[in-house]
């Protein structure tokens, strides 16, 4: 492989693409000029495209000899059009790609009642939000299967990150559900998410699916009330599920109503990756490390 097309450059993709230039011609698709210098600071070719304008997408076809594919789907419906828009350009093409690694959500599961699950779990999509991601999932493996293009599909859960801490939640005062009704929930550090997704490239198999999550073990309150600690700030009200119905939005209370533990053994086996930061204890002391030190 020498040349990597990006789709979707966002925080996770701009993690990645260090490493990336140091191996590949990597480009990247941007639908706008408000990321270009940065993009070509990092040492990126930009290719001006809109995964929701069809035509604008014939230069990608041949691009590439592999795809990083971490575009989310459109915000409403229960199919990926982007995805299958992204897909028809890519087979255009007179060479395809020999490889794509996707990065989806596990909230492909639904709800496990709080079981403990690997990939072998059927999906059971409680939202549209996460009926497009199944979609999207379908699409690239078939894709994938029919062209003999190696897919590989990472689940991700929660993303977090230095920059990317629950502290303006809890500085608002925003409530989680009290301890009988709370939920199991899984986090990933978006730089082992991006080291993730580059080992994917070389040592995902055809098709495989994998649990991209860290070794946590909390309940979402749990998890809100230990970020209250590390950063000095007051542990959230804990309220009933139905009063908390009247305080957050539809989306925030969706992420309460799915309880599930994954299993991340097939990343270790099969990826052979080492986190760097295993649990959401050592992502949190790096930031407040940083926050200390800055």
């Amino acid at each position: 492989m020498k040349r990597i097309l990006i789709v979707g450059s966002g925080d996770v993709a701009r993690r990645a693409i260090p490493w990336l230039v140091q191996r590949f011609r990597v480009f990247a698709l941007v639908r706008d000029a408000g990321g270009l210098a940065g993009l070509r600071a990092l040492g990126v070719t930009p290719v001006f495209a809109d995964l929701d304008d069809r035509r604008s997408l014939r230069r990608l076809a041949g691009i590439a000899d592999a795809v990083m594919h971490f575009a989310p789907p459109p915000d409403r419906g229960t199919r990926d059009t982007r995805t299958a828009r992204l897909l028809a350009a890519l087979a255009c093409g007179s060479s395809l790609p020999q490889r794509l690694v996707y990065i989806s959500t596990t909230g492909v599961y639904g709800d496990c009642g709080g079981r403990y699950i690997d990939e072998s779990q059927p999906c059971h999509p409680q939202t549209a939000r996460a009926q497009r991601r199944v979609d999207a999932e379908r699409r690239l493996r078939g894709f994938g299967a029919r062209n003999g293009v190696r897919v590989s599909v990472l689940r991700a859960p929660g993303i977090y990150a230095g920059d990317r801490l629950p502290v303006a939640r809890l500085e608002r005062g925003e409530p989680v559900l009290r301890a009988e009704e709370d939920v199991h929930t899984n986090h990933i550090h978006a730089d082992d998410l991006a080291r993730l997704a580059c080992l994917a490239l070389f040592r995902a198999g055809a098709g495989r699916v994998y649990n991209a999550v860290d070794d946590t073990r909390m309940k979402m309150g749990e998890y809100f009330d230990f970020a209250a600690d590390t950063f000095g700030l007051p542990r959230p009200q804990r309220l009933s599920r139905a009063e908390l119905a009247s305080r957050l939005s539809p989306m925030a209370l969706s992420f309460m109503g799915e309880s599930r533990q994954l299993d991340n053994r097939r990343i270790r086996r099969e990826l052979r990756a080492r986190l760097l930061y295993p649990t959401v204890r050592e992502g949190f002391a790096a930031a407040l490390n940083r926050k200390q030190s800055s």
